[in-house]
């Protein structure tokens, strides 16, 4: 197999950024222009920044253990079938679990709805060493809220600045946070909800309130315009990831966490005892 141009992953994240005043319906959700070329190239590109991820994710945990209290969160967002599961398997799924945790925050529960709504996003955290995805997240509560009036406007527009403040807190303790947008047109997410009830293997996925949800598209997408243009700091940034091919999806977020890890340099800790005595030792086992 041939090897296509080594890619900058910081170059993938400022062509995905999302700055003040861009545009969301400017943003191409077939768009490839980073890739080091065709699919077959990218996808191996792609196996080998998870490989690099291993070893960065693997320096992590080690860290933590020895003390370090950093960790990274990546959180994505997007419409139904944009492929939040997808990018879970597909980059995130080659890392050792011992040192993942995934969540998916869905209707709050009744224990939920008695807290604030940071509430349950907060106690959701990585512990220091390990690396955190949450599969929706506190966005849902300017998005679902405010798409469906589930909440007063006097109190969901607040929630803007809380959340940057929270994210703040959060960055300022040692989480480095990744927050992607999967971008998805409404003609492929046709394609993929048909796709799937042709396949007997899918029919669990398909639901269908997903076409209730789908008549509040612009509604969507107006409130996702808002939630990028207000909350992406400097220090939590938003990310906008073409979504309509997968394979370039994958691409495109497994940079984005390579960039994240390369930035942390996590370094393993020195060792805590003697290891000149413990060689000796181990030497003199039977």
């Amino acid at each position: 197999m041939g090897k296509g141009p080594e890619k900058d992953p910081r170059a993938v994240c400022e062509a995905v950024a999302f700055d003040a005043g861009d545009l969301l319906a400017d943003r191409d959700t077939r768009d490839t222009s980073t890739a080091p070329g065709s699919r077959e190239l990218t996808e191996a590109a792609t196996a080998s920044l998870a490989t690099e991820l291993i070893g960065m994710q693997e320096r992590l945990y080690a860290e933590g253990t020895g003390g370090g209290r950093r960790s990274l969160l990546l959180l994505l967002q997007g419409t139904d079938t944009s492929g939040k599961d997808g990018t879970v398997r597909g980059v995130v799924g080659a890392m050792n679990p011992a040192g993942v945790r995934i969540m998916s925050f869905k209707k709050p529960t009744a224990e939920e709805l008695q807290h604030d709504f940071l509430w349950r996003i907060d106690n959701a955290l990585p512990e220091a060493g390990n690396i955190g995805v949450f599969n929706r997240s506190q966005y849902e509560d300017i998005l679902v809220v405010r798409v469906h009036d589930l909440v007063p406007e006097s109190e969901w527009s607040t929630r803007y600045d809380r959340i940057n403040e929270f994210e703040h807190r959060v960055v300022d303790a040692g989480t480095h946070i990744v927050k992607v947008m999967l971008h998805l047109s409404k003609d492929e997410q046709k394609k993929r909800l048909a796709d799937r009830l042709e396949d007997p293997t899918k029919f669990w996925k398909y639901k269908p309130g997903d076409l209730s949800e789908r008549a509040f598209w612009d509604d969507y997408q107006a409130a996702y315009q808002d939630a990028l243009s207000r909350c992406s700091t400097d220090a939590a940034p938003w990310y906008v990831v073409p979504a309509d091919r997968k394979w370039y999806r994958d691409w495109v977020v497994a940079n984005l966490l390579v960039a994240a890890m390369r930035d942390m340099n996590p370094v393993y800790p020195a060792a805590d005892f003697d290891v000149t005595e413990q060689r000796r030792l181990v030497a003199d086992l039977d």
